[in-house]
């Protein structure tokens, strides 16, 4: 499968590059009948553009969204669903520069090889984290097919920056106050910290890196198909695609292996008249299928590799070491807008798994039409 594909039923195919003309993304397998337009697709995007605040780069970029097919009468017709956003404040001259200097920490040296040197290296090309906005585009259609569809809500926000590290954060507060402010964390007291950390590593030329949580409530029972396309599996190889991810875990995760099978299990009881479990150390997930329990993931992301700092690297063209300093505007961490894009890469593989589940139809959603 190609690598710019994502899912089965419900599939996203991304395209752009950083500083190209623009980037953008077609959605297909999206049923007919669901009520989309632009204004939702923006505020979702509004979430994670760049230059709103001293904590994230000063790049400028409207990210206005633009449907080019597959909505008719505000609602999806079945057809492939085309977005995109055009680049607009794009510098490459600083690009221009360095084009046998590969950065460290960056693609720039295994991607050259592998395309045998027509690989776009302006921004970063097709390794940047401009293209989490077409992860936020299509994230933001299979959100809205989840709520309407089946009640599923999904909240991502920081846990952790730096060394500074939240408080235990319930889903209604993270659903309520994740974007209250600059660094999408809803434990105030703990934001604010984190965003002192940025600052100072902003301050020394340096960057820091973070954790965001996510949690979705209400799925159903049985997502998933083992053994290779686990909820777990499709899951993980998704995040692993959004730009300085390099650790995923669910629910107690890496804590889990260190501690007793006794302590670790969850018991089955009966709730309500439906079976829970009194804790969620599986992070909603057993055997690769979904329990019916809130997931719970965790993502890590290092920190960003472009710094203001000299760094030592190799000069291709000459073979000697050389002393550079990554010209450009970068986030000095990611972690504040990275919420919007996990939450829309989760949702795409849970729609994904919804519909080869059979629990949303794949043609139309029996809404009423129009008139």
């Amino acid at each position: 499968m190609l690598g710019n594909l994502i899912g089965e039923r419900f599939m996203a195919l991304n395209f752009g590059e950083s500083h190209g003309r623009c980037v953008g993304t077609v959605v297909d397998g999206c049923p007919a009948g669901l009520p989309l337009d632009e204004s939702f697709i923006q505020k979702k995007l509004d979430l994670r553009k760049p230059g709103q605040s001293v904590v994230t780069t000063q790049r400028k970029e409207d990210d206005k969204v633009e449907i080019l097919s597959g909505v008719f009468q505000r609602r999806t017709n079945g057809g492939p669903i085309c977005m995109l956003i055009w680049n607009k404040d794009q510098d490459s001259r600083p690009y221009e520069q360095i084009r046998t200097i590969p950065r460290p920490g960056h693609s720039d040296y295994p991607a050259s090889v592998k395309y045998g040197g027509y690989a776009d290296y302006r921004g970063g090309g097709r390794f940047s984290g401009r293209l989490t906005a077409t992860f936020v585009m299509a994230g933001a259609v299979a959100e809205r097919l989840l709520k309407v569809a089946l009640g599923v809500d999904t909240v991502a926000y920081a846990v952790a920056i730096g060394k500074i590290k939240a408080r235990h954060i319930d889903f209604t507060s993270a659903l309520k106050y994740r974007y209250e402010n600059e660094v999408r964390c809803p434990d105030t007291d703990a934001a604010g910290k984190m965003k002192e950390a940025i600052l100072a590593a902003k301050k020394k030329g340096d960057s820091i890196g973070g954790i965001i949580e996510c949690v979705t409530n209400r799925l159903p029972v049985g997502l998933g198909e083992p053994l290779f396309s686990s909820l777990e599996s499709d899951i993980s190889r998704a995040l692993f695609g959004i730009p300085s991810v390099k650790a995923v875990e669910f629910g107690s995760g890496f804590y889990g292996c260190t501690i007793a099978g006794s302590e670790n299990n969850d018991t089955y009881v009966l709730e309500n008249g439906s079976v829970v479990t009194r804790t969620n150390n599986s992070g909603g997930i057993l055997g690769g299928l979904s329990t019916g329990m809130p997931l719970v993931i965790r993502i890590g992301f290092k920190p960003p590799s472009s710094i203001a700092q000299a760094q030592e690297t190799l000069d291709l063209s000459s073979g000697k070491q050389a002393k550079l300093k990554v010209p450009g505007r970068h986030d000095p961490c990611v972690v504040p807008r990275a919420p919007p894009v996990v939450e829309g890469i989760v949702s795409l593989i849970l729609a994904d798994h919804a519909i080869r589940h059979g629990l949303i139809s794949s043609s139309h959603l029996g809404v009423k039409r129009n008139s």
